[in-house]
């Protein structure tokens, strides 16, 4: 049984809702947290509709704060809790993305998803394993999860823009080459790939203009 999902919206300037771009935060955020970027995206994707679910468990002892699954290392969770909780999330998002295009009436290829740290994990997760492909995957300052069997239980391929600041001291920003490696020897064409010089855990302007480049090319906007 799949858990409801809440999440901030923020309506196209134009009023029509031609794409979505559906955030995907960090441990220990909400989805109000990415959702600002909406402002500044907004502007050169007026036909957009930015909504940004919260992840489904509430993280102890932080207030608003919730996490798509729970982190060994940070919360002292069991390796078979943290997948058990992972196994779940994956079946929340499949359900509230599966919910909302047929809410909104749109098709997956009008589609982005966009994860910042566990965000992109789960991003960079679910989009490969669904039945249609999306239009493509952000994926800020995250990793890819089970590299291994990718390759075996992949379903489509969307293209993939990896994004990372050199001085990351939560995500090891080699995570990007092991990610697009990964992407790679599965099959991907379109993997793309942006260092973000001198920033840590985070989202540099640099980046974000990259991001916006590639989600208007990929919207075909």
């Amino acid at each position: 049984m799949t858990r409801v999902l809440t999440a901030e919206r923020k309506a196209p300037q134009s009023g029509d809702v031609r794409s979505i771009v559906v955030f995907l935060h960090g441990y220990g955020a909400n989805g109000a947290d990415l959702l600002g970027l909406a402002d500044p995206l907004g502007e050169h994707l007026p036909d957009t509709l930015f909504v940004a679910p919260d992840a489904p468990e509430s993280v102890p002892g932080m207030p608003n704060g919730y996490q798509w699954f729970p982190i060994p290392w940070i919360d002292g969770s069991s390796e078979e809790e943290s997948e058990r909780g992972m196994v779940q999330a994956v079946a929340d998002l499949n359900a509230f993305l599966d919910a909302l295009m047929v809410d909104e009436d749109v098709l997956p290829e009008q589609v982005v998803l966009f994860g910042f740290s566990q965000g992109t994990m789960m991003a960079l997760h679910v989009a490969p394993r669904r039945e249609d492909a999306v239009a493509g995957i952000v994926a800020f300052s995250g990793r890819l999860l089970s590299p291994e069997t990718l390759a075996d239980e992949v379903v489509v391929r969307p293209p993939v823009l990896l994004v990372h600041g050199d001085a990351d001291d939560v995500v090891p920003p080699q995570s990007l080459p092991q990610a697009a490696e990964a992407l790679q020897g599965a099959g991907w064409q379109d993997v793309f790939a942006h260092v973000m010089k001198g920033t840590g855990h985070g989202i540099a302007p640099d980046g974000l203009s990259v991001a916006l480049a590639f989600m208007r090319d990929k919207l075909s906007l």
